[in-house]
């Protein structure tokens, strides 16, 4: 009986292993893949997303979906991505907020080590910003030098907004008033970065580093006043609009970026083919005139390690930039 069991048991283990190999080495991807992205919808962030979500299905031959996971910093997106087992299925669209500022400045409130947690598959794109000023009201500066020769006449009276305390439009105006050498008074917008727009051109703010996507229509509309923009070279947009390293701000300002990020321990073959599917969607002419549309840049990175070689260097820049601005979060 006993040698009847045993065999028993070899017959099965020699059916089972098969077909657990075969389950190990399943082709990537063997279901749909969710793209998790830390913002509500229709901001810059969720609308690569969602551009690349629908050429990516092409490329991989699965249904691309993507998921709105919002809150806490962008650590709520990432919990998200951690849950499962790392086998590319689940992703994270972030942006240099969640994946470059969040992981230095909100350590503390995170679960996991983001570093050994988290590692990065492809850049996106990048989308510049303006340095505006209001127009609204009797405020007078029409460029970047008179808005410093304003602010050091008139101490704790002018006023800039952001997207919230440790938002890196929040980083960007401290680093600047800094090096220009004029007090400015932070009132953050109460409805984030979409309320940012509307308390400049109200007037309730006097400047503020705002995203191109969102205010480019108010430049046109003089609405806002464009002192300077964050770019390596002018926008043929705007040709009038000098760059800040121009103005003698050289690395002031930040290119918002978006990224493509995945769990660590994913496998490299499937790294490698997500970030093959990735480029391939960058160069479809629906997500080059989608991003194109929003002022954006295609800045594709051409595998796994380019692009993780990439944020760490980001990692590295931000690091620097907190410990200039010495802003205290809660």
């Amino acid at each position: 009986m006993r040698k009847l069991l045993l065999t028993a048991a070899a017959v099965v283990m020699s059916v089972a292993a098969p077909l657990s190999s075969h389950a190990q080495n399943e082709p990537y991807p063997s279901r749909q893949v969710k793209l998790v992205v830390p913002y509500a919808p229709g901001g810059a962030t969720d609308i690569v997303a969602r551009v690349i979500a629908e050429r990516m299905r092409t490329s991989l031959g699965q249904t691309v979906v993507v998921e709105n996971k919002t809150g806490a910093f962008g650590i709520l997106a990432m919990e998200e991505i951690l849950k499962g087992k790392p086998d590319g299925h689940t992703l994270m669209v972030g942006n240099v907020s969640t994946n470059a500022i969040t992981p230095l400045v909100y350590k503390d409130k995170m679960k996991f080590d983001y570093e050994k947690s988290i590692t990065a598959v492809a850049r996106l794109a990048t989308i510049p910003a303006f340095l505006g000023a209001t127009t609204a009201g009797d405020f007078k500066p029409k460029t970047l030098a008179e808005l410093i020769e304003y602010g050091k006449k008139n101490p704790g009276k002018v006023r800039y907004t952001s997207a919230g305390i440790g938002s890196y439009p929040h980083y960007d105006a401290v680093i600047f008033a800094k090096r220009a050498g004029f007090d400015s008074v932070h009132v953050p917008a109460r409805t984030g970065a979409a309320g940012m727009v509307g308390d400049l051109t109200n007037g309730d703010v006097h400047w503020a580093f705002i995203n191109v996507a969102s205010s480019a229509g108010l430049v046109r509309g003089g609405q806002i006043q464009p002192l300077a923009v964050i770019t390596d070279k002018r926008m043929p947009e705007f040709p009038d609009v000098p760059t800040m390293a121009e103005l003698g701000f050289p690395g002031v300002g930040t290119f918002n970026w978006q990224g493509l990020f995945a769990p660590a321990g994913t496998p490299q073959d499937v790294l490698v083919k997500i970030n093959k599917a990735v480029n391939e969607a960058l160069a479809s002419d629906e997500v080059k005139a989608a991003i194109a549309k929003s002022s954006g840049t295609i800045v594709p990175t051409n595998s796994p390690a380019e692009a993780q070689a990439w944020a760490k260097q980001e990692m590295d820049v931000w690091k620097k930039i907190v410990a200039e601005a010495n802003i205290t979060v809660e």
